[in-house]
């Protein structure tokens, strides 16, 4: 080890160090989980949330949230306090981790699966009596089992889903779930949008097209679109194809469809917030989506999905889709999605609306 790595790795255990405490987390009255990340992130951890607030119904629940993720917690009757986080500027959340030091609180949910230096620095500063967390491989030399400030682990088995890695956590308050199903609680404005827009296509068959993602490099080209709206309806003239993009590109999405000259084919209403895109959402047949946050929205309704993802069968496998009706498409890249096979996304279509309509007859 050269001493650069030396010194971080000596850095990192006495930070890590914190004297016992003699608590049973079953007593906890406060827990706080650590979810500053992204929406789909959130999305997936909701279950923990709920099984927890139904087994301990007097625990308040506190959320470290990220500007963009915290609105998924919105009307969410299994959060009591949403407090926001910026990962990358400790200085100016310190206000806010004082705060949650001042709270004392019990037991803090900390999801990360690998040691990561700003997470174990809002843990020092909050200073909670037990740390629950995933077993991490370590860093710098230092193991996972040797950083003291973490009480309980579990572990992150292989191919499991990161859904039911997380809900494990539960396990050391003897919680066993009664559903893995995921929570989004949008308003009634937002479901009478919704319905409203789309009762302009009563009796089509509704499918959705999210066209790009939050991480760079998850997104359908205007080519690749057509191409699978083309081959959509040639297998199904009773289409509507409904686009759904970020409010910043509404109107660029409205130019290139118009170009496309399909009339089965329009955007979405603009859809101010993941809420919005939520409701819609529930209100479709099915869904194609090359962003796992979308895919994990569908899956929170159960609705039917086929996902676009990298040749990544790691990352695929911890944040795959749940519905019961789902395909996934694989690109030809390990980093991005270029290469993916629009004809896979078409077939994958038809089966899914087969198996839609045979059910519809039974």
């Amino acid at each position: 080890m050269n001493f650069k790595n030396y010194l971080k790795a000596l850095i990192l255990r006495v930070i890590t160090k914190k004297k016992n405490i003699n608590f049973d987390i079953k007593n906890s009255s406060k827990v706080l989980m650590l979810r500053y990340d992204r929406i789909g992130d959130m999305i997936i951890s909701t279950p923990v949330f709920r099984e927890l607030k139904i087994a301990y119904p007097h625990m308040e629940i506190n959320v470290l949230a990220s500007k963009s993720n915290a609105i998924i917690l919105k009307n969410n009757p299994n959060v009591d306090n949403i407090y926001l986080n910026n990962k990358n500027n400790l200085l100016f959340d310190l206000p806010v981790l004082w705060k949650l030091r001042k709270k004392q609180i019990d037991l803090c949910f900390e999801f990360d699966h690998s040691v990561v230096r700003h997470a174990i620095l809002r843990l020092k500063i909050i200073n909670p009596k037990k740390v629950i967390s995933i077993k991490k491989d370590g860093r710098y030399g230092v193991r996972g089992d040797d950083l003291e400030i973490y009480d309980f682990y579990v572990d992150k088995l292989k191919d499991a889903h990161f859904r039911d890695i997380w809900l494990s956590m539960l396990n050391h308050l003897g919680i066993k779930a009664l559903s893995t199903q995921y929570d989004i609680f949008f308003n009634k404005k937002e479901e009478i949008q919704a319905v409203e827009f789309l009762n302009s296509f009563k009796g089509k068959f509704l499918v959705g097209i999210n066209l790009e993602g939050a991480a760079k490099g998850k997104k359908i080209q205007f080519k690749e679109l057509k191409e699978i709206c083309i081959g959509l309806f040639k297998f199904n003239k009773n289409v509507q194809i409904i686009i759904i993009t970020s409010p910043n590109k509404e109107q660029l999405v409205k130019r290139k469809i118009a170009l496309m000259g399909l009339d089965y084919v329009l955007s979405a209403y603009k859809t101010i917030t993941i809420l919005a895109v939520s409701a819609l959402i529930k209100n479709l047949d099915m869904i194609i989506t090359p962003d796992t946050s979308i895919a994990h929205i569908a899956s929170a309704f159960n609705k039917p999905v086929i996902t676009i993802h990298e040749n990544n069968s790691e990352s695929y496998k911890l944040f795959a889709p749940i519905s019961d009706l789902n395909r996934t498409i694989f690109s030809k890249n390990h980093n991005n999605l270029k290469g993916f096979s629009v004809d896979s996304i078409i077939n994958a279509s038809r089966e899914l609306t087969e198996i839609l309509q045979g059910e519809t007859k039974l």
